[in-house]
């Protein structure tokens, strides 16, 4: 399903030609698979080849929302770093390397997405959330030089470790996974609450007669492993945030950087809600307005709204509730180009447990056409607005 709309992206690619005119930072450049390492994948390419400088570097007489230079240090260091070292062992070159670990990773998440699904509610429904998560309006970052792909492989397992019990595989997942994006906040908290439940559990536990553990909750280390999680899942984001924040002279400077240079800042949601209330009257009088692509990620958001209850009825364990409306809410809450809110989103991939439970009584041929359709159109609306019609 994803190489049917990704073929179908390049096809429009070529066929409009925009590209050909564009900046090759700036969603441009010589050949069709060179817009896919464009906007922040020119950044990632950067990293890789040159490492980090990280610095708050005012811009002249700047007055307004933008006021300190872009800085290679807004963006985190697992995917650049595997990048290289995919180029080293290849012989490939950065733009090449960063596509193998996206499309590789992509294979690992849409794995993962299948097994967490096919818990809750079956190999089936595994299998359609597989193959929803290949055209949803955001999957078009799924497959290219930009860092989605490998977050979600690293999330969705840690969601499965946690499912499973596999506490310590499920720290260190999502250690690394805090290596790649700032959003892994919502995974560390869910985490986090998933092992401290764990904990309550054990210790209301029932006893043998003298106050001795059952079995099931006997030795240390059902204790001890839930906790060792916890203290080793906030590592990689902590040790990146504070490691720039020391080659700042400021704490802070992450925080300060997106907001001064890209204007990325938690706002409680104001943002959001002054994009829908002009939508909703067809103005666009708001920060970083790109019509085709905001109208878009409002229709995402809207189903992510109507799918949220509809997972809640299912039940779902601890850790996915709480990744998943912490990932909403990070989303929602924050001030940023709106249009790449269905890429934001992607993360979020339990929203597509109830849609694959409902969708596994549909016979294969239906199925299969569903998914096939979805994904002729996801080449434009998940790949084509973003690159080229909007900002990714």
């Amino acid at each position: 399903m994803k190489l049917i709309g990704f073929c179908v992206f390049m096809y429009l690619l070529d066929s409009s030609g925009d590209f050909r005119g564009k900046n090759p930072r700036f969603g441009g450049g010589a050949h069709t698979w060179d817009v896919l390492a464009t906007w922040d994948g020119w950044w990632y390419q950067q990293i890789a080849a040159h490492g980090y400088h990280p610095a708050l570097v005012p811009v002249p007489g700047a007055t307004g929302l933008i006021t300190l230079e872009g800085n290679s240090a807004a963006f985190f260091p697992l995917y650049p770093a595997l990048m290289r070292l995919v180029s080293s062992c290849t012989g490939l070159g950065l733009l090449g390397a960063g596509l193998v670990v996206s499309v590789a990773a992509s294979f690992v998440a849409a794995l993962a997405v299948h097994a967490v699904t096919a818990r809750i509610s079956g190999r089936r429904a595994g299998l359609a959330a597989a193959g929803l998560w290949a055209v949803w309006p955001g999957s078009g970052m799924e497959w290219s030089g930009y860092s989605e792909s490998l977050y979600i492989a690293l999330a969705a397992w840690a969601c499965y470790a946690v499912m499973r019990r596999n506490w310590l595989t499920a720290g260190l997942l999502t250690c690394a996974a805090g290596l790649t994006r700032p959003t892994a906040t919502a995974l560390i908290a869910a985490l986090t609450l998933a092992a401290l439940a764990e904990l309550l559990r054990l210790r209301r536990a029932p006893r043998r007669p003298g106050g001795l553990p059952r079995p099931d909750a006997s030795g240390r280390d059902a204790v001890l492993r839930p906790l060792a999680a916890v203290a080793i899942a906030p590592v990689g984001l902590a040790g990146y945030l504070g490691w720039v924040g020391y080659r700042m002279g400021d704490y802070s400077g992450y925080f300060k950087l997106q907001d001064g240079a890209w204007a990325h800042t938690f706002d409680y949601g104001r943002h959001t809600f002054k994009v829908f209330a002009s939508l909703m009257v067809g103005h666009y009088d708001y920060l970083y307005a790109c019509p085709f692509e905001d109208v878009i990620a409002a229709g995402t958001v809207l189903l992510a709204l109507i799918v949220l209850p509809l997972l809640f009825r299912l039940r779902p364990p601890l850790v996915l509730t709480v990744y998943t409306l912490l990932t909403i809410a990070l989303v929602l809450g924050s001030q940023q180009i709106f249009g790449n809110v269905s890429r934001y989103l992607l993360p979020a991939f339990p929203l597509l447990v109830p849609c694959a439970t409902a969708m596994r009584r549909l016979s294969t041929p239906v199925l299969c056409t569903v998914l096939a359709i979805a994904a002729l159109a996801s080449g434009s609306y998940a790949g084509y607005v973003l690159f080229e019609v909007g900002v990714p």
